[in-house]
């Protein structure tokens, strides 16, 4: 059985079939889920989807496209037994202003709120779940100046940058998604035998990312499966040997073990 460490499952586009999400998930191989910190309407959904299934958790944590809606009062969640992490946060330089000035000042936000998160999870021994997109040389600085090796964490949807490599001996691990799956994928496909074994993790980003063949579909943890068979083929290593790996990875980051009478459970209704 495999742990998908990032799926929104508390995403607007389940909400009619959350129910059979997690039973195709479940026949699929994929038995525990992490639904990580983004939008902040969405946190109360993510609590309650931990509260109602015993094998999902949820991270508490403001993507950096939310940044302006950041309350320091959701660090009250991290106490929750449920609760695994912090994030994800991080900084996405992909889509800035323009205007320059609006340029420095929507960065300057995401550095401060970014700092804020790693304090917390410093604060309350929370791994980090870090998202980072066309900012690598400031994520990094930012992680090792505020001491986040601490914590430690995974870097979500690894963007393949050689230079984040050197986080795995900081206690980082690398989230490897459907992206692997895509064609023009090549960086990632090259990166990816330089992950040390003991740092990957295996992810959907559900409902987005959505490996081939099913691109263009709404995403969800039953496809994970799939990104595991190309992690296979490209690193020669079985599948049930990746899955063992990450498994243990993950058991190590987030503390999630298996959960068989959450599989039954499920699976009978």
């Amino acid at each position: 059985m495999l742990i998908d460490t990032h799926c929104h499952l508390d995403d607007g586009r389940y909400l009619d079939d959350i129910d059979d999400v997690l039973k195709r998930s479940l026949e699929a191989g994929v038995d525990r889920f992490i639904i990580p910190g983004a939008d902040p309407k969405d946190l109360g959904r993510a609590l309650k989807l931990s509260e109602k299934y015993e094998g999902v958790y949820f991270a508490v944590g403001v993507h950096p496209y939310h940044v302006r809606e950041f309350d320091e009062r959701y660090f009250e969640l991290l106490s929750h037994p449920k609760c695994v992490a912090v994030g994800e946060c991080g900084l996405d330089y992909f889509r800035l202003p323009e205007n320059e000035m609006e340029k420095a000042e929507e960065k300057r936000v995401q550095k401060e709120i970014f700092a804020r998160q790693i304090e917390a999870a410093k604060r309350y021994k929370k791994p980090l779940i870090v998202h980072i997109r066309e900012a690598s040389d400031e994520s990094k600085k930012i992680l090792l100046e505020l001491g986040a090796e601490s914590v430690g964490g995974v870097l979500h949807c690894y963007n393949a940058d050689h230079q984040l490599l050197s986080l795995a001996k900081q206690g980082f691990y690398f989230g490897i998604g459907g992206v692997l799956t895509f064609s023009n994928a090549r960086k990632l496909v090259e990166v990816l035998p330089k992950i040390p074994l003991d740092r990957l993790l295996f992810e959907t980003d559900a409902p987005y990312l959505t490996p081939m063949p099913h691109r263009g579909k709404r995403n969800e943890p039953s496809y994970m499966p799939l990104v595991v068979k190309k992690a296979s083929e490209l690193l020669w290593v079985t599948k049930e040997k990746l899955a063992d790996i990450s498994n243990e990875n993950s058991k190590r980051v987030f503390g999630i073990w298996e959960l068989r009478v959450f599989r039954r459970t499920v699976l009978m209704k």
